[in-house]
């Protein structure tokens, strides 16, 4: 809960507090100019990449293999995406930096060793090998 409120409150005090010392220095116009051009840089490319990796996982799913990477690469393009769109410099600057491919495969990299794999087969259905037992007594009043 502290992370959501410091992700929706404070996130958009600091971008604001960006823009006014920004403007300040360069001015307003020059702000509102910088900050449109680096959504339609932004915009350009991660529909660029976004298309590369479109195209990687249809070979790899035409190869028979399972684009787990590949996917995991888009969901952070697609972040890189989404902070792009928000206004500010700080989320455009986490934006560009999620746009750097190595930085991204080193991002995945840890995902991954971090998180337990989970391995289960499409379609598959789960079943527990532990049988839990509860043992008492009972009796019934009429």
């Amino acid at each position: 809960m502290p992370l959501l409120i410091l992700l929706f409150v404070g996130l958009p005090l600091i971008e604001l507090y960006v823009l006014i010392q920004v403007g300040s220095e360069i001015g307003a116009l020059s702000t509102i100019l910088l900050s449109i051009l680096t959504a339609v840089i932004g915009a350009w490319l991660v529909r660029h990449q976004g298309f590369g990796i479109l195209m990687r996982v249809r070979d790899l799913l035409d190869r028979g293999e399972v684009p787990a990477i590949e996917m995991m690469d888009g969901a952070l393009i697609l972040a890189a995406g989404l902070f792009l769109i928000l206004p500010g410099f700080l989320t455009d600057g986490l934006g560009f930096l999620l746009l750097i491919p190595p930085l991204r495969r080193r991002l995945i990299e840890r995902y991954i060793r971090i998180q337990p794999m989970n391995m289960q087969a499409p379609g598959e259905v789960r079943t527990e090998t532990r049988v839990r037992v509860i043992e008492g007594e009972f009796h019934r009043d009429d």
